[in-house]
């Protein structure tokens, strides 16, 4: 039974490794899980319900929710009528829903709670609008159950029949870090040539259970979603992160996907439970989190080796406790991983692998791989099969395969900006591939910068330097024409008022603290830390110290957490000038 269009890959689980937990979500406090014959029926009789309501192929419904198993249920209803699934991230704005929501053209929309429910409901929005919790004065998605006839049947398999590999099944507007979102175009074929070669990089298996708790409106998380089902995984949705830790615990997953701030939250959470131990057990923590620091690839000495076997057992093993007790992949993608989380968290044996990719690109370009000699720390893994990648005379990456998207959504021009005239997507990354055959990304094309004196400034690479201190929770390196580069800090504010209380230092405010000298000075000195081994000019003069995190609801991130840069440089302006006005 071939795989061709994404609604296939339910009939494959069935025929192959049929699964009374396909897919699960907790309601109540117990798990709801549907079985792979249930994905199908439900999906089909929802399929019937959109067509009551007009849906044709090639129409656009949105999903806007976070994780759960309606969200997959949907998906499925839509694409077997051969329409087309917009997803929209929960966190965007109510300026960004109304924009996408007519820009695509939606007349059908899915919400999760009445929050989401206010954003889509706007004047001139969709005209069907169903919610997935109860809310009052909206219709349950339960209803759209009833809608179809079983009349109609024959219509919607006429409309299976007629869906092709190379039709478009989504559009994903993707945020970007100015302007209106663009909506990317990919098809069945897209995402599942993504998925088939993504599978030779995931050691799982129909016995495995994951865990999904990013985003689906992201393609990183849905293209997942599919192998999952492809490979028969079982998949357990989390909505929120409230209570992640608790939820893998109790899924305990063979595999998930994070970012790499969601690493460093629980990096960081590991650490303040060593730093409050006392005695023996402090000690051996710390024994063990150095020898995991100077873990590498292809081993060390029999001592170092023999050191870390002992150290897996009386720390390590808690860590992986801590994750389900199961753990055997963790893909990391949508930002830089700092070299030594990848360390020490492969030192812990929790196999965390860093890939590259883009939504443009279905997404996986490259992903590293703890078989076969497929891991490199500071890389993104070599490509995967089908994928080619070189690097153009300027240092940008250029990707080409059956993943390339289709193009973006009623923007011809835009879309021969991103793909080339011989079918090479532009990146808009820098990187070089290293003779091993491993991508390594060293930094955004337009976030590179010029200072005043004409030397060039990667800002990412520092970044993610600034942001291995325990003192700094996020940094932006800024000084476009500028004469030296600065840096905008966010402190851990946790961990400092540790360090307040250890040093005596009163912690009356975030506004306060961030005016101390003292704590001025001593994260400078962290700064100065980053700044070893970089270029002179690159290296960063002066520093401020921002009271409140840099969020998605505050306009400073997009929904997959990159810096909003300009906007970021408005909010602070009077900062940035103060850095450059005191000479």
């Amino acid at each position: 039974m071939p795989i061709e269009r994404l609604f296939d890959i339910p009939p494959y689980q069935l025929a192959h490794y049929p699964k009374t937990d396909a897919i699960a979500t907790k309601e109540g406090g117990a798990w709801r899980a549907y079985s792979t014959q249930e994905i199908i029926d439900v999906s089909g009789k929802l399929a019937l319900g959109l067509m009551a309501l007009d849906v044709k192929p090639q129409d656009k419904v949105a999903i806007c929710s976070g994780n759960r198993s309606e969200w997959a249920l949907v998906d499925q209803a839509i694409l077997r009528i051969g329409a087309v699934t917009i997803p929209i991230y929960p966190t965007s704005s109510k300026e960004d829903y109304a924009y996408i929501l007519k820009h695509a053209g939606v007349n059908v929309c899915f919400t999760s709670n009445a929050e989401i429910h206010a954003k889509a409901a706007q004047p001139g929005g969709p005209a069907h609008l169903f919610t997935f919790e109860r809310v009052e004065g909206a219709r349950h998605w339960s209803e759209a159950l009833d809608l179809g006839s079983a009349d109609a049947l024959p219509q919607l398999k006429a409309y299976e029949q007629q869906v092709k590999s190379s039709d478009l099944a989504t559009i994903i507007y993707t945020s970007g870090t100015t302007g209106k979102p663009k909506g990317v175009m990919l098809s069945h074929r897209n995402i599942i040539s993504n998925l088939e070669s993504s599978i030779t990089r995931f050691p799982v298996d129909s016995q495995a259970r994951a865990i999904s708790f990013l985003p689906l409106s992201h393609i990183y998380e849905r293209m997942l979603m599919y192998m999952y089902m492809r490979t028969g995984v079982s998949i357990y949705f989390q909505e929120s992160l409230e209570d992640l830790g608790d939820r893998i615990r109790e899924v305990q997953p063979d595999v998930f996907t994070a970012v790499p701030r969601l690493l460093e939250k629980i990096y960081d959470k590991i650490i303040a439970k060593g730093e409050a131990l006392s005695g023996i057990k402090r000690a051996l923590f710390f024994w063990a989190l150095d020898l995991g620091l100077d873990y590498d690839v292809h081993g060390r000495s029999w001592w170092y080796n023999a050191q870390l076997a002992l150290a897996r057992r009386l720390i390590f093993s808690k860590w992986i406790a801590a994750l389900g007790g199961r753990v055997r992949v963790v893909a990391s993608g949508s930002a830089a991983l700092q070299v030594r989380l990848a360390r020490v968290f492969n030192a812990a044996g929790v196999p965390v692998m860093e890939g590259y990719g883009l939504t443009e690109s279905s997404p996986v370009i490259s992903v590293n791989d703890l078989r076969n000699d497929g891991l490199r720390f500071g890389t993104v893994g070599r490509p995967i099969p089908g994928v080619e990648v070189r690097i153009a005379a300027d240092g940008e990456i250029l990707a080409k395969g059956p993943n390339i998207m289709q193009g973006y959504y009623l923007e011809p021009e835009l879309t021969k900006e991103a793909i080339d005239a011989e079918g090479w997507l532009h990146t808009g990354d820098i990187g070089e591939i290293t003779s091993e055959g491993f991508l390594r990304i060293t930094d955004r094309k337009k976030e590179i910068f010029k200072t005043s004196g004409g030397k060039y400034v990667a800002p990412q690479v520092l970044e993610n330097r600034l942001k291995a201190s325990r003192f700094i929770e996020q940094a932006m390196v800024i000084g476009e024409n500028r004469k030296f580069p600065a840096a905008l800090i966010v402190p851990d504010f946790n961990f400092l008022k540790d360090y307040c209380t250890l040093k005596g230092i009163p912690f009356e405010s975030r506004e306060s603290i961030i005016k101390d000298k003292r704590i001025i000075d001593r994260i400078f000195e962290e700064v100065q830390e980053a700044n070893a081994e970089i270029g002179h000019w690159e290296q960063v003069k002066k520093i401020a110290l921002l009271p409140a995190e840099l969020t998605i609801d505050a306009g400073d991130l997009t929904p997959s957490l990159k810096l909003k840069r300009k906007p970021i440089m408005a909010k602070y302006d009077a900062l940035v000038e103060g850095i450059y006005g005191e000479g």
